[in-house]
């Protein structure tokens, strides 16, 4: 649902279910961060708004 791959919390030897939630809360989905990251990089790449060449 996170994007994340079946077990990557819940298969942890001896983390607790709240253990588990508390990292999944901290966590940033990967792909929200590639959208992020995808944004920042155009938005780099395109320059400033307004500037003319």
């Amino acid at each position: 649902m996170m994007g994340l791959n079946a077990g990557h919390v819940t298969a942890v030897p001896g983390l607790s279910r709240t253990a588990q939630l508390k990292a999944l809360g901290n966590g940033v989905l990967p792909l929200q961060a590639t959208a992020a990251l995808h944004l920042l990089l155009d938005r780099a790449q395109s320059g400033p708004k307004g500037a003319t060449a």
